[in-house]
């Protein structure tokens, strides 16, 4: 089985920090590499893989600013695409851009949504449906105009978390500083709990950090420690009293909310999107819907089980599981094409 892995070129695969599609698509590479697969991955230069590294761009071009995004963008899904012939599946990670020549190819393509940036983007999604084959990362995430092959959750490298058996001291927001994020909410949540707040991610809306959140902080009891490397969130996520995710949009999937559980951290979610897939309410953290709801969760995150939150994560979000769904649904794409 040739398989041409489409990741995307913003970081490099896997990121160095921030990247979550980049994070995935490295575990996937390496996992089926594991399994003999024979896997090409079109990435940036600059990505580390024991797969065949195939790049057009040098580097992340969120790494290097003087590479222009959409140019790059064109030229590295288009290097997929004209050697189409060398592999007997190609998958894309790359949002909806390359399913416009995907009818070029005789290759079948594999497209997994990582969500919709923009309702705007749903026409490229329907004119391609059931041209190429569609994986939803969680049942939230499917989009009922669309046809999809299976859903398949995200899975995480567990070597890279580190169970912590006792609650930690402090609450810890991680993720992308942005509304949709709920950056603010997360702070209005420590304020009333009383507690500690740890604010971890890349300043995605700079007028939101400047107004919202950069006003709290004081260095003590609120602060910003910016974008971490893996080792670090490993530190911050296990030594978290818990995670707080209060999000105000449909989240299709949400990487930091396995990581915390990996590390034994309950999660204070609002349950949007793909959340009552993860948390099992009051098991291994708690779905809200509304910053009271939230404090009154922080009360009681003594009585969940830690262990529990790791065993939840074990059964289910492991990279292994992932690439074992993968396998199959390139089995049944392969078989449907013979």
């Amino acid at each position: 089985m040739r398989i041409a892995l489409l990741s995307p070129i913003a970081w490099r695969t896997p990121p160095e920090h921030y990247g979550p599609w980049e994070s995935i698509v490295s575990l996937l590479a390496e996992g089926l590499v594991e399994k003999g697969v024979d896997v090409t991955l079109f990435a940036a230069g600059n990505s580390v893989t024991k797969a065949k590294l195939h790049s057009i761009c040098p580097v992340g071009y969120e790494e290097d600013k003087s590479i222009y995004p959409k140019v790059w963008e064109c030229l590295h899904i288009s290097e997929v695409f004209e050697n189409a012939n060398e592999y007997d599946l190609i998958h894309n990670h790359f949002d909806f851009l390359p399913l416009s020549y995907s009818q070029l190819v005789s290759t079948p393509v594999i497209c997994t949504i990582h969500g919709f940036s923009s309702p705007e983007i749903l026409p490229v999604y329907e004119k391609y449906n059931e041209k190429v084959e569609y994986i939803a990362i969680s049942n939230a995430d499917r989009h009922p105009n669309l046809k999809y092959l299976k859903t398949i959750y995200h899975g995480i490298d567990l070597r890279q978390f580190t169970f912590k058996p006792e609650h930690g001291g402090y609450l810890l927001f991680f993720g992308r500083i942005h509304p949709d994020k709920g950056t603010k909410e997360a702070i209005e949540i420590a304020k009333k709990s009383r507690m500690k707040l740890i604010l971890a991610g890349i300043i995605q809306d700079g007028p939101y950090f400047r107004n919202e959140v950069k006003p709290c902080l004081d260095g003590k009891n609120f602060e910003y420690i910016g974008s971490v490397n893996p080792l670090q969130r490993d530190s911050l996520l296990g030594g978290a009293y818990a995670l707080l995710h209060p999000i105000n949009f449909n989240e299709p999937f949400g990487l930091s909310v396995i990581e915390s559980m990996a590390c034994g951290t309950p999660v204070i979610a609002n349950n949007r999107g793909s959340m009552g897939e993860l948390i099992q309410d009051k098991r291994n953290g708690y779905l809200v819907s509304d910053v009271r709801e939230a404090v009154n969760a922080v009360r009681e995150i003594p009585s969940i089980d830690r262990n529990y939150c790791r065993r939840t994560i074990e059964k289910t979000f492991t990279a292994e599981h992932m690439v074992n769904n993968y396998m199959e649904a390139y089995n049944m794409v392969l078989e449907k094409n013979e």
